[in-house]
């Protein structure tokens, strides 16, 4: 009867893995030293997004097959975020409303880098490079030529997952290209 509670539920455990390898990647010395992302909470926060909506991004070609991982991976996000703040001391009164901004931000970050990919090919990745400005970097007026760089890079990753089966996505096998 109690065995329920007990079982291992696979696609968390896929979506944890996953999550394991888009926190190393987000981690990368590089963004700081080579691509100029500001070395603060903030900057962590949204490389930690962005690689999260570059997977999610792809499993929507999928979606059918991907729905309960893409939102098992959500969740692991969000249950991380949330003890994060815990751990650096925001009281238990403010940790809703930060997530709930923190979800908003991630929404506003997802739909912004999907438009921006969309349009790379068109645009050479402009629409993309302005976004990544714009969250990525906080409009710092002198990040504009890194976010053209990151541009480049958020292409090459996307590139990389394209070639990702699905089947290894939700098994948690993600990987990612040297920063």
């Amino acid at each position: 009867m109690f065995s329920k509670f007990f079982k291992r539920d696979e696609v968390s455990d896929a979506a944890t893995e996953a999550y394991q390898a888009i926190i190393q990647q987000a981690r990368q010395p590089d963004f700081y030293t080579r691509y100029g992302v500001p070395d603060t909470l903030d900057g962590r926060f949204d490389l930690l997004v962005l690689h999260a909506a570059l997977v999610l991004l792809r499993l929507q070609r999928d979606r059918a097959e991907s729905e309960r991982f893409s939102q098992a991976l959500f969740d692991t996000l969000f249950v991380d975020l949330d003890q994060s703040l815990r751990e650096i001391g925001v009281s238990d009164m403010s940790v809703g409303k930060k997530v709930k901004q923190m979800g908003k931000a991630f929404y506003g970050r997802l739909d912004a880098y999907r438009l921006g990919l969309a349009a790379a090919e068109s645009d050479d990745g402009q629409q993309l490079a302005e976004a990544l400005h714009r969250n990525l970097y906080r409009g710092l007026p002198e990040a504009e030529r890194e976010s053209i760089t990151m541009a480049g890079y958020v292409q090459r990753q996307a590139a990389h997952l394209d070639m990702l089966s699905s089947t290894e996505i939700i098994s948690g096998k993600i990987t990612f290209d040297a920063a």
